[in-house]
């Protein structure tokens, strides 16, 4: 079933929890996180990001995630991440996605308050909810290193970003990083709450692969509805690729395909219990 953003934050509202938004870069990605969905009979976001273009056109993978979406047997949110391109954007509304995440999170202030306006404007033409990002990651999507370093998310002016915006979602930085953690990493959960009690929106964690339970279930206590998880999921289906190569003389490649998405169904169920609470 084909919901948009702000339906399905409702629902993660209303019950107290998360959903989890997957990459879904290719069919197995799609398949691997519906099922897992529908095994928890959760809500869930399949979610295509810019950066991966390269990897699965967005005119190609769109089509394909909006048909599942309206297949599934959960709420779906087919949602546009880490977009820094407007025309981008205007192409998956075009597309029927349902949910769209503008990053102006590198520009200047004033100047990804402008666009993230004009991104809610546009959204707003098809009924699509929108989120932004206001702070930086210690690392770019895709796992590039943010040579500034994080900059965290001022509270007071996350008020006014948001006020200003009409957004509906908020992506604060508070001290993950995308990619694979080769640290434990440190995060103020109080700045989370801060932001939530003072914004009033769902918050969103980027970079949620790779955190500790307690502080999946101490974020979403905090405010947190919205975890984007993705390399550790990917990471499962290629080493279960990896193994199977190790024991077997493979000759298919749809052999090793099913076997990373069985993987990656296995991990993404154990994500999205954690951010039900089930």
């Amino acid at each position: 079933m084909l919901v948009n953003l702000t339906q399905i934050l409702s629902i993660a509202e209303e019950n107290r929890y998360a959903v989890g938004a997957f990459n879904t870069p290719n069919l197995e990605c799609i398949n691997a996180v519906l099922s897992a969905a529908e095994k928890l009979n959760v809500p869930v976001i399949i979610a295509h990001a810019e950066l991966h273009e390269a990897v699965s056109p967005l005119t190609k993978i769109g089509p394909v995630m909006v048909q599942a979406a309206k297949a599934s047997r959960v709420p779906v949110c087919v949602h546009l991440d880490h977009c820094e391109d407007l025309d981008y954007m205007a192409q998956a509304l075009e597309i029927g996605f349902t949910g769209v995440m503008y990053d102006g999170s590198t520009l200047p202030y004033e100047e990804n308050l402008v666009n993230t306006k004009k991104a809610v404007a546009m959204a707003g033409k098809y009924g699509c909810g929108v989120e932004a990002e206001l702070g930086a990651l210690a690392s770019r999507e895709g796992g590039a290193a943010n040579v500034s370093g994080p900059v965290y998310t001022d509270p007071d002016e996350a008020v006014s970003f948001c006020r200003e915006t009409g957004i509906d979602a908020l992506a604060p930085s508070f001290g993950t990083a995308h990619g694979i953690y080769k640290s434990k990493p440190v995060l103020d959960l109080d700045r989370v709450k801060v932001i939530s009690e003072k914004t009033g929106l769902p918050l969103v964690m980027h970079g949620g692969s790779g955190v500790s339970p307690d502080d999946y279930r101490t974020g979403i206590r905090n405010g947190l509805r919205k975890i984007n998880y993705y390399s550790y999921m990917s990471k499962a289906g290629t080493n279960a690729v990896k193994d199977l190569l190790e024991k077997e003389d493979i000759t298919f490649f749809h052999d090793l395909a099913l076997a990373a998405e069985k993987a990656m169904e296995a991990d993404a169920e154990k994500a999205l219990r954690m951010f039900a609470g089930l």
